[in-house]
């Protein structure tokens, strides 16, 4: 008798497709706005314009990973793999620094429209609350179920439904430019185009995730052809789904320089096309999408830093350790939250820079790791191979660090210290790179919420 089970093949394209539109989270196309539109001078539908380009190559290098390594899915499997184990290991360390980043930076935008709702109390305060609570939550072990992360992405859907109807509505009364096509957002010969790059290269948070669908690998029926074309329809929804609504948004709203908070402008928006009642909708949904994704991604760092202690990467002693009561990782959301305190003295550009360092770095290498792989080890070159193994791949890689490049040049400096901090760790490890590096475990169905 056999009694080991096996995860069913049930999955089709949409549903696929689906579950990485819910991981990217609808409402984020919001998050960076005001900060964005004003690095970009007005013209963010190009910047997302050009950071889609750079993700659609990148998408189209994952799917050819996922063909590959059908099980695995994270850039630095696939580096290591396909490169070489300790390239490998220094890219797991950048992509550490995107978890450790990411459930700081939705505790920094809730505190943010927290504070544009209740002006008399400060915004670090609200930081705070949500990192006590949402610590204390991952300490008991509490998580989201599926049928409550449905209702709230539903719940984001219909708040950026209503945002659209509103804008569409405001314009055809005359509010902002009274006219819903313009060529302006996306030329404009006043606009720098190294402001343009400036924009997207912050941009590229609101893509992390479309990359997940991979994690489906073993539940999806002819995985190795529906995963790459599931990837890359979640990049073009989303992408265009936040081209349209910046759009929508500039045209209702084009003097970008009024901003009273460029943090929190979608939310002004929000209040000038809708009134108070829609501004307070608005509020609750971005809000809805910091708790969500705040915990989820509180969980999922916990957990990762609990797989690399008990792999060995880091101290067993501490990061390998389970609370005996709760069943949780209880040094490692301690620490998550202790990081997120960051946020109380950090903007949203920076922390925002942050993550996408270390996403850039990822994409890059996943664009190259598809030459190292088809190319080089396996030579495929002939007919259409040059095109799909060699072309492609290096106008990803070098799309991603146009953008890596144009960061903020403080997030660049101490991300680049972060790297070395991490070449100095591996030379430890591998005692002077003499040894294979331990494995990280970046396969995110074990460690996430």
């Amino acid at each position: 008798m056999q009694n080991q089970s096996s995860l069913k093949r049930t999955l089709t394209l949409t549903p696929v497709v689906l579950f990485g539109l819910a991981y990217m989270a609808p409402m984020t196309v919001f998050t960076t706005y005001g900060v964005a539109t004003q690095i970009s001078q007005g013209m963010l539908p190009l910047a997302y314009l050009l950071a889609l380009v750079a993700m659609i190559f990148t998408a189209y290098s994952y799917g050819r990973m996922v063909k590959a390594y059908p099980v695995a899915g994270s850039a630095y499997t696939y580096t290591q793999k396909s490169m070489s184990p300790h390239a490998g290991f220094l890219v797991g360390w950048a992509v550490l620094m995107d978890y450790l980043f990411l459930p700081m930076i939705n505790y920094l935008v809730a505190g943010i429209y927290l504070a544009e709702a209740f002006p008399s109390v400060p915004q670090g305060v609200w930081v705070l609350l949500f990192i006590v609570v949402i610590t204390l939550i991952n300490i008991l072990g509490i998580k989201l179920t599926t049928n409550i992360n449905t209702i709230l992405i539903v719940f984001q859907t219909f708040v950026i439904i209503l945002f659209m109807a509103f804008s569409i509505k405001g314009i055809m009364n005359g509010m902002g430019t009274g006219t819903l096509l313009s060529i302006n957002p996306f030329v404009n010969g006043s606009v720098p185009l190294s402001a343009v790059i400036a924009g997207s290269s912050i941009l590229c948070l609101s893509f992390l995730g479309f990359d997940a669908v991979s994690t489906l690998s073993e539940e999806t029926i002819n995985s190795e052809k529906t995963i790459p074309k599931a990837i890359l329809l979640v990049t073009l929804i989303g992408g265009a789904l936040f081209i349209i609504v910046s759009y929508v948004a500039h045209m209702v709203y084009p003097d970008f320089n009024s901003f009273k908070n460029p943090d929190s402008a979608a939310s002004e928006i929000a209040e000038y096309i809708g009134g108070a009642l829609f501004g307070s909708v608005f509020i609750a949904g971005m809000l809805t999408a910091c708790f969500a994704s705040g915990l989820s991604a509180h969980a999922s760092v916990s957990r990762l830093l609990y797989a690399m202690g008990r792999d060995g990467v880091i101290s067993q002693r501490l990061f390998g350790y389970i609370h005996p009561k709760f069943k949780t990782p209880f040094f490692n959301i301690i620490l998550v939250g202790a990081f997120a305190l960051v946020g109380l003295f950090v903007d949203l550009v920076t922390a925002t820079s942050f993550i996408n360092f270390g996403a850039l770095v990822a994409f890059t290498f996943v664009n190259l790791s598809v030459i190292a792989h088809y190319y080089i080890r396996h030579k495929k070159r002939a007919g259409t191979d040059m095109l799909k193994y060699l072309i492609c791949p290096l106008i990803g890689a070098c799309f991603n660090l146009w953008l890596w490049t144009n960061l903020d040049s403080h997030s660049f400096m101490l991300g680049c210290i972060w790297i070395v901090i991490g070449i100095v760790y591996l030379a430890f490890l591998t005692k002077m790179f003499t040894k294979r590096p331990p494995e990280m475990n970046f396969d995110e169905s074990e460690y996430q919420a």
